[in-house]
This record gives C-alpha cells, structure tokens and sequence, in this order.
C-alpha cells in the first residue's frame, strides 16, 4: 500500500506547484482513463482435447500521467498503470482478490526532445510505429530504448507528408555488449496521400535474442526478422467509413533449428484486414468495426501482441503473458459515446489455432462490454 501512495505522490506533484506558478500550469499536461469491464468466455478447448471451464470477469483498468514540456525542444513524461509489473501486455485486474491492495507500476518514464522535423525520446514509452490495430503489438507494451522520428511535409495533390520512423529498443539486457541483449530495432516510413485519405506504413522489425517463453521460463532464444506492409484509407470522410490492412512475413530460415517444431518452421506470415463505419468523438456518436486476423506462430512475438482475443497464456510455464500468435479469428466491435471521451464498447470475438500443440486444436469465444471515461 505504501509503495501504491508513494506513486501517486510522485506523480501528482505537479498539481501542488501549479498553484504556486502560472507559468507552470501551461507547460504541464495530465492524462487519465478507467476501464470497467464485463467479460464472459465460453468454448475454449485445451491442446489435449479437455475444455477449459466457461469463465465470468468483472475487470477495471486505470492509468494516470503527466507531461512537462521543459523547454520548448526538450520535455519529460511519467505515466502508471494499474495491473502486475511482469504482465507487461495488461493492466487489468479482476475484482474479487480478497480486498487486497491494487498493484500499479510505472509503464511511462521518458525524455522527449523536439526540433524542427526531428522528434526523439529516451526511456520507456509508447510504440512508436504507425499501427491500425494490437495484433501485432499491444498498446499496453511500452518498449524501452531510443526512439527517432523525421517527418516531411509536401505541398502537392499526390502526397502530403512523409515521415520516418525507427529506434532501437532494450528487451532485456545481458548485463555485458549490447550485441549480447535481447532487444528490438525497427524503421517504418509512413506516407500520406490524396487530402490524408491513403496512408502507407511499410516497416521492417528485427527481433534479436529473443527469448520464446518470457519471464525466466524460456528454453531458447530466437531472431525475427519480419517485413510489414500496412494501409489504411478513408472511403468516406463524413461518415467515416475507413477500411485497412496489414501483411507480415517473417524472412528468418528456421528450417534446420532444432529448437523449432517442424510444424512451425514455415509458420511465419500473418495478415489482418478490418473494415469499419462512424467514429467515437462526441455524444451520440457510433461505431461497427469487423477485423479478420491470421497470424502464424512466428509472424510476430506472441507475449508482446494483444492479450484480447481468446485466453491462452504462458501460465504452465510460470508467466502470466499470453501466447496470441498461431491462430485464425475474428472480431466484431459495436460502440456508442456516451459523451467526448466516455463511450461503451461491445466486442465478440472467436478464434481458432491454426497448428495444434497436442491432439486437438484450441479455440474460443469470448464477448466484452468495456465502459470507457478519459481525459
């Protein structure tokens, strides 16, 4: 508890010096959201052919931050969250653990510096790659490292902007060389196109030493080195009718690693397509959204994807993260706003594996009704 109320001590002490400086409260910003959510999976089979108990959750989720924009090119930013410090890929909890006190870690400790075209920032912060969905990276997982973005502008029908995006980013350290780490680089280049209505994001991820269980429980590591290509446009602006995709391939030769199961030696692309009609911005807004998924076992690190989609985790080998690679599934998303920043979300989803571990494939279903409130 103490170690609860020192966090949010340090985090909400700001507020006592906008009192005493003006000049303070124009360069401070705070950011805040809670989550409430109802949940109910059913159907979910085992690997060995068993199904796993249908399962009811009341969960919540907070985050809290701050931003201070120290100078006009440099500024630095906090941020926490509730949920356990080694499940990086969530922040909910469950209500009914015996009263006992929230857990809340920092998931945000950053400098930021500005110049011009150039934007960089160093520490842990939010992924800093143009992405349309979490299938390929949670937006509860914030990479630690150094990051660097150019962005471009152009004065023509064809093209509006141009940005490069690309940093370098520290999994886990080997305490000798940085060659030794288990860390991550990408570079992505995001153009926009015809009035911002197109957008094109190709990037190339190189993961390195990477371990393929997390939290002590691996028995090998292992490279990725996958190419995206992503697109998303808007058909119609007023109505907001927007459709996108997005391919990965996986170009790394596992053929011959032992380590690997011959199953998923070649298991190694994935592509995501969604469509979706209206927005969420002001009161009486709404949105419908459907997303395909296909996701082979290494188009992407399972335990730092999305953890929504059906329950299957990394449990029996002592962690908590999820495993949401090597499966086929869809979603569908209904939502209203109830306000600017305060809206309800329905979401179904169904999933099946694509390679099976043990006798049988696992699946699942699962629906979510989220109330959301922010600022």
């Amino acid at each position: 508890m103490k170690k609860t109320v020192y966090l949010l001590f340090l985090l909400l002490l700001p507020c006592l010096l906008v009192a005493q400086n003006d000049s303070i409260s124009k360069k401070l910003k705070f950011f805040a959201d809670v989550r409430l959510r109802l949940e109910q999976d059913w159907n979910s089979q085992k690997p060995d052919g068993s199904f796993r108990d249908d399962r009811t959750r009341l969960r919540y989720r907070a985050r809290l931050g701050a931003t201070y924009d120290f100078k006009e090119w440099v500024s630095f930013g906090v941020g926490v969250r509730t949920g356990k410090a080694n499940n990086q890929q969530s922040g909910n909890l469950t209500l009914g653990d015996q009263f006992s006190s929230v857990p809340i870690a920092f998931d945000k400790i950053y400098i930021g510096f500005n110049y011009n075209w150039l934007n960089a920032w160093v520490g842990k912060n939010t992924f800093p790659f143009e992405k349309q969905n979490e299938l390929f990276w949670s937006g509860s997982v914030n990479p630690e490292g150094v990051s660097l973005s150019g962005k471009f502008p152009f004065k023509n029908e064809f093209i509006q902007s141009l940005k490069v995006n690309t940093g370098h980013f520290i999994f886990d350290t080997s305490g000798t060389s940085l060659g030794k780490d288990s860390y991550f680089e990408g570079i992505q280049l995001v153009s926009s196109h015809w009035q911002n209505r197109v957008k094109f994001f190709p990037a190339f991820y190189y993961f390195k030493n990477m371990p393929n269980i997390p939290d002590g429980g691996d028995t090998f590591n292992i490279d990725y080195s996958i190419v995206h290509l992503g697109t998303k446009v808007d058909i119609l602006k007023n109505t907001k009718v927007t459709v996108g995709f997005d391919y990965y391939q996986n170009v790394q030769d596992y053929n011959g690693n032992d380590s690997v199961p011959k199953a998923l030696q070649n298991q190694k692309t994935a592509y995501v397509a969604n469509a979706g009609i209206g927005k969420l911005e002001k009161k009486g807004d709404w949105k419908v959204q459907l997303t395909y998924s296909h996701i082979e076992r290494f188009a992407a690190v399972d335990y730092l994807t999305q953890a929504d989609w059906a329950r299957w985790d990394y449990s029996s080998s002592g962690s908590p993260d999820s495993r949401l690679t090597n499966f086929k599934g869809l979603e569908i998303m209904a939502g209203y706003a109830l306000a600017e920043n305060m809206n309800l979300r329905l979401r179904f989803y169904t999933v099946e594996q694509l390679v099976s571990y043990g006798i049988a494939k696992e699946n699942g279903n699962r629906i979510r009704l989220d109330f959301y409130i922010g600022f």
